[in-house]
C-alpha cells in the first residue's frame, strides 16, 4: 500500500489564468480489510490531482502496480490545474514502471485507477474524472448522490445489455473481473468526463472495497451525515468493515468549499 498526500481542512490553489481560486478540504483512508492479508489499494491526495488505484488480486505483485500508478501520478502535484494529456501520460510511464517491479512475472501486473483532477476547460474550472477499471468516483451535490463513472467489468456490460439488474449485478459470481485495467504491457484507456467545479460539492473517490459493503443509499447516508471530510472518510470505511470488509478499502472525500474571484494585482 503506497499512499502519498495527507487530508487538509482547507487549502486554497489560485488559477491566474481564469482569475479565481478554488478552496479544498479533503480526507483519505485505507484499510487493509478482514480477509487479506496484504493491502493492494493505494492512493495520491496532492492537489492538483486525487486518485485511488486497485491493484489486481490474483495477479503477481498488485501492490507494486498500484503503487507505480500514483507515484507517477504524484509527480504532477505542485501545479496549478491539469489536462488529460499529462494523466495519459503519468499512466503510461507507470505501466513501463510495473514491468521492473519487484515479484511481477513475465504475464504483467495490474491496476484500476480512479480519480479527479483539477483543471480549466472553456474558461472555468472543472474537475476532469478519469478511470481504468471498476474503482469509482461519486458525486453529491445538493443532497443528491450520483455515480460519476462507469465501471470497466463483465457485470457493468451485462447491466448495459439487460440481461442482468443491477441489484444481480452486485451479488454476482464474475462481480470481480473487470475488462480494462492499467498495466499487463497494455498502453492504458482511461474514460474522462468533465464536472463543473461548484462549491458545496462533494467527491467521493473509493476502490470497490467500499461499494462491495455499502450500497449507494448507505453512502449518500454517510457523505451527507458528515460534514467534515475526515469524518465522512471514517465512517465510510467502518461502515465497509462492520458489513465485512471483504476487500482492501481505500476512499477520499473531497470538499469544495469555496470558489472565489481572484482580483489581479495590477487592478488590487
Amino acid at each position: 500500500m503506497t499512499q502519498i498526500g495527507q487530508g487538509s481542512t482547507g487549502s486554497t490553489v489560485v488559477l491566474p489564468s481564469v482569475q479565481k481560486s478554488v478552496t479544498l478540504a479533503w480526507a483519505a483512508l485505507t484499510d487493509t480489510g478482514h480477509r487479506r492479508q496484504i493491502n493492494e489499494d493505494s492512493l495520491v491526495a496532492e492537489i492538483p490531482v486525487f486518485a485511488v488505484a486497485d491493484g489486481m488480486g490474483g495477479h503477481s505483485a498488485g501492490d507494486v502496480a498500484s503503487a507505480a500508478v500514483v507515484t507517477r501520478l504524484a509527480e504532477l502535484a505542485g501545479t496549478d490545474h491539469l489536462e488529460a494529456e499529462a494523466i495519459n501520460d503519468a499512466l503510461s510511464r507507470s505501466v513501463v514502471d510495473m514491468a521492473s517491479g519487484e515479484g511481477v512475472t513475465d504475464l504483467g501486473t495490474g491496476t484500476t485507477v480512479t480519480g479527479a483532477a483539477l483543471a480549466v476547460v472553456s474558461g472555468v474550472p472543472q474537475w476532469i474524472v478519469f478511470n481504468i477499471g471498476d474503482s469509482r468516483v461519486y458525486q453529491l451535490t445538493s443532497g443528491v448522490l450520483e455515480q460519476v463513472t462507469t465501471d470497466h467489468s463483465v457485470v457493468q456490460e451485462l447491466v448495459d445489455a439487460g440481461r442482468i439488474t443491477r441489484d444481480e449485478a452486485d451479488v454476482h459470481p464474475h462481480g470481480n473481473i473487470v475488462t480494462r485495467a492499467v498495466g499487463f504491457h497494455e498502453p492504458p484507456v482511461p474514460d474522462y468526463r468533465i464536472r463543473p467545479l461548484q462549491a458545496g460539492m462533494r467527491l467521493l473517490i473509493c476502490s470497490d472495497g467500499l461499494t462491495k459493503e455499502l450500497t449507494a443509499y448507505g453512502i449518500r447516508h454517510f457523505l451527507i451525515s458528515n460534514p467534515r471530510a475526515d469524518d465522512a472518510a471514517s465512517a465510510l470505511v467502518e461502515a465497509a468493515l462492520d458489513n465485512g470488509g471483504r476487500d482492501n478499502v481505500t476512499v477520499i472525500v473531497l470538499d469544495v468549499l469555496a470558489v472565489d474571484d481572484v482580483v489581479p494585482p495590477e487592478l488590487g
